[in-house]
C-alpha cells in the first residue's frame, strides 16, 4: 500500500516468559488509562497456536452450507451462527445477551430486517469498559468466513482463554458480536446510540477485528494517530495502535499500518470520542512487491480473492496469520483488562 510505514525487527533475546510491560495512554479523561500487561507477547503467539480457531472456522462454514450458503443478517444462516457463538461463551462460563435491533434492507425503502448483536462481559469495573468486537455476519453472496468468521474466531478464542487462564480483569471487557455489519454497520451503530454520556465516557477503548486470515495477507493495524494515512482516531487511538506493534515487535513479525477510513465497526465508536483500533490482513486491494518480499504470497494479486464472493470458504483462509493476529488481540485484549487508571 502506498504511504504505508513498515515495521521490522531482528528476534529479541530470550527472556522469562512473563514479564511486566505497560503503556501510557492519553484518551477520554474518564477513562484514562495506563495498561499493563503480566504476560510476554511470545508466550500468548505460543498459547495461541494450540487454541482452536479453526474449529470455529469449521463450524461457520457448516453453518453457512446448511443455509443457502452464506450467514448474512435476518437470515436462518445468522441466527444459527449467533447459537454456536452463545453457546461457545456460556460453555465458557459467560452469560451472553443478544441487543436487538432493526434496519431498512438497501436503504430507507428496502425491507425491515430484524437482527441482533451479542455481548457478553466479563468481571471487572465498567468505569474502564474496553468493547472487543467482530461482525458475526456474512454478506449474501457467500459464507464470510475470512470476513468475518476469522474475526469471529478470534474474539471467542480470546474470550475463552482469558477464563481458561484464571485471568481476574480490573477492568470489564466486554466481548460483542455484531450483526448488520454488511449491510451498513447498523449493529455497532446501534450499541453506541444506546450508550447514554456516561457510558461513553466509560469506554475506554474499542478493539476491532475484520478479516484476519486472508489468504494472500498482511499483518495490519489501523493508523491510530493518522500520520500514515490521514485519518486519525480519538485521542488514545496511538496508544492502541502501540499496543498492538509491541506483540508484533517481541514476537519478530514484520507488521505494518492500514488506513482507518470508516470501513468496519469501529466506525461508531471513534464518531462517538472513544479511543479505536483494530487489525486487519486485507481485502480487494493487491499485494505490492515489497509487501510479498516482507511477508510472502504473491505480489499483484488481491489480499483476499475471495472478498464477498461464495468462494470465501475455510479453504479461503491462511491459519498461521489467523493464529498470529488472535494472538495480537488477546495481547492488547489483557493490557486494557489489566491497566491502571493514570
Amino acid at each position: 500500500m502506498t504511504g504505508t510505514r513498515r515495521y521490522e525487527w531482528g528476534r529479541a533475546a530470550a527472556a522469562a516468559v512473563l514479564v511486566a510491560t505497560s503503556f501510557v495512554l492519553s484518551g477520554c479523561s474518564a477513562s484514562r488509562l495506563a495498561p499493563a500487561s503480566t504476560v510476554d507477547a511470545r508466550a500468548v503467539l505460543a498459547a495461541f497456536k494450540s487454541r482452536d480457531m479453526v474449529g470455529h472456522l469449521q463450524a461457520l462454514q457448516r453453518v453457512a452450507d446448511a443455509n443457502g450458503g452464506n450467514r448474512a443478517s435476518g437470515t436462518s444462516g445468522y441466527e444459527e451462527s449467533a447459537r454456536y457463538v452463545e453457546e461457545q461463551l456460556r460453555a465458557a462460563g459467560y452469560a451472553p445477551v443478544r441487543q436487538s435491533f432493526t434496519f431498512k434492507e438497501d436503504g430507507r425503502r428496502g425491507k425491515t430486517v430484524e437482527s441482533f448483536n451479542i455481548l457478553a462481559d466479563t468481571g471487572g469495573s465498567a468505569e474502564h469498559t474496553v468493547v472487543v468486537g467482530a461482525h458475526l455476519d456474512s454478506v449474501q453472496e457467500g459464507p464470510g468466513i475470512d470476513d468475518n468468521g476469522s474475526g469471529v474466531a478470534a474474539v471467542l478464542e480470546t474470550a475463552r482463554w482469558m477464563k481458561e487462564a484464571g485471568i481476574t480483569p480490573a477492568n470489564r471487557v466486554r466481548f460483542a458480536f455484531w450483526g448488520g455489519e454488511e449491510d451498513g454497520l447498523y449493529g455497532s451503530q446501534h450499541y453506541v446510540d444506546e450508550l447514554s454520556a456516561t457510558e461513553i465516557g466509560q469506554t475506554a477503548a474499542n478493539l476491532n477485528v475484520d478479516m484476519v486470515a486472508s489468504p494472500n495477507g498482511v499483518r495490519s493495524v489501523h493508523d491510530g494517530d493518522g500520520t500514515d494515512f490521514g485519518d486519525a482516531g480519538p485521542a488514545g487511538s496511538k496508544a492502541i495502535e502501540d499496543i498492538f506493534f509491541r506483540y508484533f515487535q517481541e514476537n519478530a513479525l514484520p507488521a505494518e499500518t492500514t488506513p482507518f477510513d470508516g470501513g468496519s465497526d469501529y466506525d461508531a465508536f471513534l464518531s462517538a470520542g472513544i479511543p479505536g483500533g483494530g487489525l486487519f490482513t486485507g481485502d480487494e486491494k493487491r499485494k505490492t512487491q515489497a509487501q510479498a518480499q516482507t511477508y510472502g504470497g504473491e505480489a499483484g494479486k488481491d489480499l483476499d480473492p475471495c472478498y464477498h464472493e461464495a468462494c470465501d470458504t475455510i479453504a479461503n483462509t491462511n491459519l498461521e496469520l489467523l493464529t498470529e493476529m488472535s494472538g495480537a488481540l488477546a495481547y492488547g485484549t489483557l493490557a486494557y483488562a489489566m491497566a491502571k487508571t493514570g
